[in-house]
């Protein structure tokens, strides 16, 4: 009985067979479809590779979320140059109210020579390049994610020649950490003294004719120092045409996250506006000679995460390319038979000719006729 019912199992296993195997002896071959055959390998070949192609590459997603963080420190990573000597500047940050200096220890005031050489033009050329391609496609932002690595550097190369000129310019280098609320970084003349009722500068002891705040920004950022990332005022470089010139921007700093195959950082991305006018009392416009960077915090955060494509959403995704383009070219080979033999029967074209058929019907018409006589003869009789 055992036996008996797993036979039985078996044979309505195998009715539910939905690929029936068609002996090769009864399988008709075409030039049509052998030519049908090729392109569908030759496109599931071309596919295949592509869908590889992308199964390698990998792409941002970006998620958006509440900065709930309040009590940490805010980094600004600084490197500006100043068409004026050292002793004849100041740097220093205030926060929203004006009232808190923060501390400028971390900036070194380093005496250069602001005209660039030709290596370091040369790069400063290709770093606004770069920004100006950044502002026309935004989505090279991401490929600049994917390839930043650590030991990657966009910092000015040093000087290749030892120029015997003096220096006629200060760089200010290095970094603060200042309250994650919005902030005024500026630069201007004399050095900057405390005071209960917020800060000065000792602009007197300069002369007028001094005053020159042509600049050049080599870097500024905010957060976690990331070498091989392009920041939105990396490269600019600003001219003054008159001595009592203020330079403005208006930064919006945005917190970010930043993980990637290569690097996983906390970091700022920021946007900017710039601005720039001459200071006329006379005319009305008032303000203080410098550069000035007013920044503000966003209350969101971006999580910017590197991700690819799963292996097994790959092998689906195959399968669908494979069985695809084999239905499909099926189908449209049985159609294009279809039609080729209408249209071949229709106009008598090659061995599609309707001899046999006229044949049979001319043959089945004679019996018929015998067949109706022997029945007259019949009821004659």
């Amino acid at each position: 009985m055992r036996r008996l019912n797993r036979k039985k199992t078996l044979n309505l296993v195998k009715e539910l067979d939905a690929f029936p195997k068609v002996p090769e002896s009864y399988v008709e071959t075409s030039t049509s479809g052998g030519t049908v055959s090729l392109i569908a390998f030759t496109a599931m070949a071309l596919l295949t590779i592509m869908e590889f192609m992308v199964y390698r590459d990998t792409w941002m997603k970006y998620e958006y979320e509440v900065d709930k963080d309040f009590t940490s420190k805010l980094r600004i990573n600084i490197d500006i140059t100043v068409a004026m000597k050292c002793q004849y500047v100041g740097a220093d940050v205030l926060d929203l109210a004006e009232t808190m200096v923060a501390s400028a220890d971390g900036l070194v005031y380093e005496p250069v020579i602001f005209d660039l050489t030709p290596q370091q033009r040369e790069w400063q050329r290709m770093l606004q390049l770069i920004q100006s391609r950044l502002q026309e496609e935004h989505s090279l932002q991401d490929v600049i994610f994917k390839s930043a690595f650590k030991s990657a550097s966009t910092a000015l190369p040093p000087r290749e020649d030892n120029s015997l000129l003096p220096p006629d310019a200060c760089r200010i280098h290095g970094h603060l950490y200042v309250n994650k609320v919005a902030g005024n970084f500026h630069i201007t003349v004399g050095k900057a003294i405390p005071h209960p009722r917020g800060h000065a500068h000792l602009a007197a002891l300069v002369s007028h004719d001094s005053y020159n705040f042509s600049h050049r920004i080599d870097h500024l950022s905010f957060g976690e120092l990331i070498p091989g990332i392009i920041n939105p005022l990396d490269g600019t470089e600003k001219i003054a045409s008159d001595h009592n010139q203020m330079f403005q921007y208006f930064i919006t700093v945005v917190p970010t996250k930043l993980h990637t195959y290569k690097i996983s950082a906390e970091t700022h991305q920021f946007s900017v506006t710039e601005r720039e006018r001459v200071i006329n009392h006379a005319a009305g416009s008032h303000g203080v000679s410098g550069i000035f960077m007013k920044y503000d915090i966003s209350s969101l955060m971006v999580t910017v995460t590197e991700e690819h494509m799963p292996f097994w959403q790959f092998v689906i995704r195959l399968c669908g390319i494979i069985g695809g383009i084999f239905s499909t070219t099926g189908i449209l080979h049985g159609i294009g038979r279809f039609i080729v033999e209408i249209i071949c029967c229709r106009f008598k074209l090659g061995s599609h000719k309707p001899v046999r058929i006229f044949s049979f019907l001319i043959i089945g018409i004679k019996e018929i006729e015998q067949l109706c006589t022997s029945k007259v003869k019949d009821f004659k009789r």
